[in-house]
């Protein structure tokens, strides 16, 4: 059922392809904006400013992405998934599809990003598996969110306030390695980070997993 489901959300995507079209035309938008407004053309950009401005947009995407996840959802459809569909395997495709959605949408923002402002990657593999890391978190973490923000008059604002304290230490974390992995520093500089950023993302997908339940209840 959770295959079946994610195919059918990739259907609808392709579909519909609007909501891509959008966070990635917000991607370019963002991105050319920085180059004009750190005038790049003439002055290298700072590594650390690069790093910092890179997850800060695909934060920001990545909020825009998954809040479509049960804040744009009509009751009626709702009420039908609920008829068909377990809580436990809705939840688990959600975030199975939106993490899929935001690592695709993160390769977007690096090609982008090279294109426009420059790679100082120097360790592509870390890089990579950092993007892998953070789409998990971001997507256990926001698709609740849109779960709870649905049942509070679909108010996408509540998301942002309710994910800052989950998200916070999370981006800290990714930016971290991101930087280790741009200074081209080996792997065991980053182990502690990985782990701890591993840690998060099982803690907030098993309170997805048990929680949800109960929200899709009421």
């Amino acid at each position: 059922m959770i295959y079946q489901f994610i195919k059918k959300e990739f259907k609808v995507e392709w579909r519909n392809k609007y909501a891509i079209n959008g966070i990635a035309l917000y991607l370019v938008s963002t991105i050319f904006i920085c180059y004009l407004s750190f005038n790049v053309k003439n002055n290298q950009l700072a590594v650390v400013t690069w790093n910092a401005l890179f997850w800060i947009i695909i934060l920001f995407a990545s909020i825009n992405a998954v809040a479509k996840s049960f804040i744009q959802e009509k009751h009626e459809r709702q009420l039908y998934y609920y008829t068909i569909i377990s809580p436990q395997a809705l939840i688990t495709a959600r975030i199975i599809y939106n993490t899929l959605l935001l690592i695709v949408l993160a390769l977007l923002g690096v090609l982008f990003y090279s294109l426009i402002l420059g790679n100082p990657i120097q360790d592509i593999t870390l890089f990579l598996i950092n993007i892998i890391l953070a789409a998990i978190g971001f997507s256990s973490t926001l698709t609740l969110i849109s779960a709870i923000a649905s049942k509070a008059g679909s108010n996408q604002t509540l998301m942002a306030v309710l994910g800052f304290p989950i998200l916070l230490p999370m981006l800290l974390m990714v930016i971290k390695i991101s930087k280790n992995a741009i200074d081209g520093l080996a792997l065991s500089a980053s182990f502690d980070e990985i782990l701890t950023l591993c840690a998060i993302n099982i803690i907030v997908g098993a309170v997805s997993f048990l929680l949800f339940p109960y929200l899709w209840r009421s």
